[in-house]
């Protein structure tokens, strides 16, 4: 019997998120019965703590050429955007610049058949070192961003510098213009974003299997 060589290893799939109850809702989340196989990572909050721990994670033999999803919680700068609602990055900025998403279209449509009630935003996630209130956020929104977070951009430009992967980022609303939020417990409280985020996995995991990179 001819035996065929077996292929490359698929590139895994790293999810990265910064706060614990964010991990918990990932760790705990609907895989859709894929059963998908996936690392997911706490960064710890702010972009610095983002930056090291995404860096040191693709750094390990078994994350090098992974797939980086960024995740979690954000704030929404458009008018009209709710607490539950989903962003996904068409790009993301950090310091002037900008990492470019993978799939965009693909996570559209596999969100919103995970999560059909649930409105769906795309446009430029822009990365901030606090906590954006107030103010700030009319000056975000006049750059064209939809929404901003502390870690998202300096997840996907730190995974890219680490080597040609594709990247994306997805956000739950819990934070915007009409519903301030005045601190991050809380989302403990019961919003809606924390059973949105328990949600997502299927929708990455689709994702993934789409934009695979072989294993180098």
């Amino acid at each position: 019997m001819v035996r065929t060589p077996a292929g490359p290893d698929p590139a895994p799939l790293l999810i990265a998120c910064a706060l614990g109850i964010e991990h918990l809702a990932l760790r705990t989340g609907d895989r859709g019965g894929t059963g998908g196989a996936m690392t997911v990572l706490r960064t710890g909050m702010g972009p610095k703590a983002a930056e090291r721990a995404v860096a040191k994670a693709l750094g390990t033999p078994a994350l090098h050429d992974a797939a980086v999803v960024a995740t979690g919680f954000c704030a929404g700068l458009a008018p009209g955007m709710h607490p539950g609602d989903l962003v996904v990055a068409e790009e993301t900025r950090h310091d002037g610049g900008r990492t470019p998403c993978v799939g965009t279209g693909t996570l559209v449509r596999e969100l919103g058949r995970a999560l059909p009630r649930r409105t769906v935003h795309t446009g430029p996630l822009t990365g901030s070192d606090h906590v954006v209130r107030g103010h700030e956020r009319a000056a975000l929104l006049a750059t064209g961003a939809i929404a901003v977070d502390m870690e998202s951009a300096v997840t996907l430009h730190s995974a890219v510098t680490a080597g040609t992967r594709p990247v994306a980022a997805v956000r739950v609303v819990v934070d915007a213009p009409q519903h301030e939020l005045v601190r991050i417990g809380t989302v403990r409280g019961g919003i809606s974003a924390f059973r949105v985020l328990r949600a997502v996995l299927p929708a990455f995991f689709e994702w993934h299997r789409s934009s695979l990179l072989p294993r180098r």
